[in-house]
């Protein structure tokens, strides 16, 4: 007797499944293919992310013991792991690569309207790389140091709604800093990075397209003073320089006028100095911005923690790249329903409730908003010190 659509069934409307449809026609997913489709592919691997699931005989042993409802599940075929694996090897990741952009701008058009805190109606992003590590005997695609393997998970994550805008996977070899060779520089936006994604001739195409960066600056910058402008040492601001750069390479690439600040952050005692291109802001606000470039280690430590993408289900480049980008998928389309069910449960305390009722018929919105204590609580894990 039908009781209802399914707790899985509810999320997976939430998905534009004509895009995805489109995606595989683009990339002929389901070419030769009789029977276990791209869409049912799809649907395993979102309930692997979803109920935590570690391995292709997980997924098959959970979904066969509910073979009764695979197909109000929207799966048509009953679940082999070798099928599910072949699936994984064969099928071109980019289908799901596309798909999960086409789910970041619905997204991000949702959050576009949260509140910063900071008074700026600039987009705000954060850049920022994670390294997975592998077994390079198991992974020798992706080169990393002589005796080991990894993946790195390049990320620009817009501020509003920490939803990711870029992604980009590679092996671990690839240096953070190259990965500002493959952004779009939007104009108008803050760019936040770490010391890391130091090199001023890319910097300075981010200022030749009108965007702004926010960054920290190394110890042994080169520079002289231009001038000062007063500052509040109250607040912990030290000083708000405007400098020019005098090393012999870093002088030519970035030729400009800079803006330095110096902040003491008084609970860990560290005195902090920020490079920005942007004199128009107040000085504490540059100080704010970087706080804010945390939000991305969050995002990378969180994915970590509830999404499957420590372990893999497939060994080659292209099952790696499928879970990856299914995981941000499940990722996004947590957030998306958040939003739309105005939900004031954490994504955390969500993706805890789908893994244990993705079986059961209960109407999504009730299920989700129900007056629990503990719903309302935000992730539980420390926060991380935030200029360490």
């Amino acid at each position: 007797m039908y009781t209802g659509k399914l707790v899985f069934a509810q999320a997976i409307d939430h998905l534009p499944l004509h895009t995805l449809r489109r995606c595989i026609q683009l990339y002929n997913g389901n070419r030769h293919v009789k029977r276990f489709s791209c869409q049912d592919q799809y649907r395993c691997m979102a309930f692997a992310q979803l109920t935590y699931r570690e391995s292709l005989r997980d997924i098959e042993a959970c979904l066969n013991a509910q073979s009764n409802k695979l197909y109000h599940m929207g799966i048509r075929s009953r679940i082999a792991r070798s099928t599910l694996a072949e699936a994984n090897e064969k099928r071109d990741w980019r289908i799901y690569a596309d798909f999960a952009q086409s789910l970041i701008q619905i997204a991000r058009r949702l959050y576009a309207d949260e509140d910063l805190g900071l008074e700026l109606d600039n987009t705000v992003y954060a850049l920022d790389a994670s390294t997975i590590d592998l077994c390079l005997s198991v992974f020798p695609w992706a080169h990393f140091r002589q005796t080991k393997a990894a993946v790195k998970l390049h990320t620009l994550l817009d501020l509003r709604g920490n939803i990711p805008s870029f992604i980009h996977i590679s092996d671990g070899k690839l240096h953070d800093v190259n990965v500002l060779d493959l952004l779009l520089p939007e104009p108008g936006a803050f760019y936040i990075v770490d010391r890391g994604y130091t090199d001023f001739e890319r910097l300075h195409q981010l200022h030749q397209a009108l965007a702004f960066f926010v960054i920290r600056a190394k110890s042994n910058l080169q520079f002289r003073r231009v001038y000062s402008r007063p500052v509040d040492k109250q607040t912990g601001l030290r000083c708000d320089q405007t400098i020019a750069l005098t090393g012999v390479r870093s002088a030519r690439h970035y030729p400009d006028p800079l803006r330095r600040i110096k902040y003491y952050d008084a609970e860990t005692d560290k005195r902090l100095v920020f490079l920005t291109n942007n004199f128009t802001i107040p000085a504490i606000t540059v100080t704010d911005l970087y706080r804010y470039r945390w939000q991305v280690e969050l995002f990378f430590k969180w994915i970590k923690q509830h999404l499957r993408i420590k372990s893999f289900f497939g060994t080659s480049e292209n099952a790696v790249k499928t879970q990856v980008w299914i995981a941000v998928s499940v990722y996004v389309l947590v957030a998306i329903i958040k939003k739309r069910l105005d939900i004031p449960a954490s994504l955390y305390s969500i993706l805890q409730i789908l893994s244990l009722t993705i079986f059961e018929t209960m109407p999504l919105n009730q299920l989700l908003t129900e007056d629990d204590p503990d719903m309302t609580h935000s992730d539980p894990h420390n926060q991380l010190n935030l200029f360490e």
